[in-house]
């Protein structure tokens, strides 16, 4: 069995701390990926959040779930019926397709964060993925 060398876990530790690049770590089954992201989340001085895709994969990686943090509905996310709507059923205080509202507090954090970690991005559907786009880039 292949470990993986203190060096290796320094490199990739630096790489996230120094970097504003994405990074996609991976590996199989208990190799530490989750162990990883709970020690950058204690000694990193960057502002982050744990999102994860479900509310066990959450709660073991220290987070919450996706759809909690960015506050999307449980049904799948069809951009071209909510971008279709989406010029005559803006709010005047709002830019939120319907369905998708956001607290101010909510993206007030958003903005102040440094790094948004998402852990078992694997498990996530494509739509899931796509709703993630467009709340973080409202």
């Amino acid at each position: 069995m292949e470990t993986i060398s203190n060096q290796d876990i320094q490199l990739a530790r630096d790489f996230v701390q120094y970097t504003s690049r994405s990074i996609f770590l991976t590996g199989k089954a208990g190799t530490g990926k989750t162990t990883f992201l709970k020690d950058l989340k204690l000694k990193s001085p960057k502002r982050m959040i744990v999102v994860a895709p479900t509310g066990v994969a959450a709660i073991n990686a220290g987070g919450v779930t996706i759809h909690s943090f960015l506050q999307l509905p449980f049904h799948p996310y069809i951009p071209s019926f909510y971008l279709s709507d989406y010029n005559t059923a803006v709010s005047a205080d709002r830019n939120d397709p319907p369905g998708y509202k956001m607290s101010r507090e909510k993206i007030n954090i958003i903005k102040s964060l440094d790094l948004l970690i998402i852990d078992e991005i694997s498990m996530v559907r494509a739509d899931t993925l796509d709703a993630i786009d467009s709340s973080l880039r409202r």
